[in-house]
């Protein structure tokens, strides 16, 4: 029995060893028929097109950016500084206003009443003071009765300044240039002092208010040049200058607040607005530059295509980059390529390492220039 087993066994491993002879060779052969293949077909495949940038060194002018938000140089609401009902309102909703002009006017009748009554005692206290001076000069009175009368003529005049100037606080204006906010207040309506009237804000200038971490205190400096972007105006430019900043470090974000300063004479920037800055850097560097267009982005890291001669026409490597600041559409290249390499601008999501190209078109870098 044992023997039976063991010539079957040996048949089997005979029989696999002469299938291998007979199949082995024809597998070999269509694997080099395919391998073949391939390789003609890639030789008659054209170089893919793709548009080229070389790589350049540009002066670049870095800026440390941050968000911030802007802030009114001025901006109260105008409240009502006596009691009173208000008679008439001078002014529109959201209307450009200088200072002095009225807002509001409260009623006066009453203190205007009591002022012809105060008019008419001064003219009374006029009349005798002038009389009893006649006396003194005559020796009819003394010194003291002509004291007591020019007492009472300057308490009447006090009087009468002293109404006047209340009926002129009935009257509200403008505490200086700027734009008026939405009515709060009526006609007929009836406001104690301190009751708001209507907000105002001075439009130009207007402040960004920002922070920087503590390790850029040493770039930073008042009169230093800060770009200011908002969404309302996307693409759009708004220049000012460092005016102030805090002397001291917040403790507890180790961050410095600065204020910057910005001309908005059209109005275009409002207060409250969110707002990104770019402080920008006083001197500037030579460096790498690109497209960003050129760089593939990926969380295992930064890569783009380099162009090389060979003997068969160009071809793409693949290289790892590393980058610094973005400004824009253009990118700083700090490590991986040099000042010359002829690298693909646009196309490179259809190659692989090896590839051969043919460069279609070219692109410039404008920056700096």
């Amino acid at each position: 029995m044992k023997k039976l087993k063991r010539s079957v066994k040996n048949r089997l491993v005979l029989m696999t060893i002469v299938a291998a002879c007979v199949f082995l060779p024809i597998t070999l052969i269509k694997l080099q028929k395919f391998l073949e293949q391939q390789e003609n077909a890639s030789r008659k495949r054209p170089p893919t097109p793709v548009t080229v940038v070389r790589a350049e060194k540009k002066d670049w002018q870095s800026s440390i950016g941050s968000v911030g938000s802007l802030v009114a140089e001025q901006g109260i609401n105008v409240t009502a500084p006596l009691p009173g009902t208000t008679i008439k309102i001078h002014f529109e909703s959201g209307q450009d206003i200088k200072t002095g002009e009225p807002l509001i006017s409260q009623d006066i009748g009453v203190p205007s009443a009591e002022l012809e009554g105060l008019e008419a005692r001064l003219q009374l206290r006029r009349s005798q003071f002038k009389r009893a001076s006649k006396l003194y000069e005559s020796r009819q009175i003394s010194q003291s009765d002509l004291d007591d009368s020019a007492a009472l003529l300057k308490e009447a005049k006090a009087a009468v300044e002293a109404k006047s100037a209340f009926i002129t606080r009935k009257t509200v204006y403008a505490p200086f240039d700027g734009t008026l906010g939405i009515r709060i207040v009526d006609l007929g309506s009836y406001l104690n002092p301190g009751d708001p009237i209507v907000p105002l804000y001075m439009r130009d200038p207007i402040h960004v208010d920002y922070s920087l971490p503590e390790k850029f205190i040493s770039r930073v400096f008042v009169g230093q040049e800060v770009e200011v972007n908002v969404a309302a105006y996307p693409g759009q430019k708004f220049s000012g200058k460092i005016t102030a900043y805090d002397p001291v470090i917040d403790s507890r974000t180790r961050n410095i607040k600065i204020r910057a300063t910005i001309k908005n004479a059209e109005g275009f920037l409002k207060p409250g607005m969110f707002a990104t800055v770019s402080t920008v850097d006083a001197a500037q560097k030579s460096v790498i530059i690109l497209p960003n267009t050129a760089i593939t982005y990926t969380p295992y890291g930064n890569t783009l295509f380099v162009i090389n001669d060979v003997s068969g026409g160009l071809v793409v490597q693949k290289e790892q980059v590393k980058i610094g600041e973005v400004k824009g559409e253009y990118v700083q290249i700090t490590d991986g390529i040099k000042a010359g390499d002829r690298v693909v601008a646009v196309g490179q999501n259809k190659l692989r390492n090896g590839m051969k190209v043919s460069i279609s078109g070219t692109v410039s870098i404008a920056i700096g220039d």
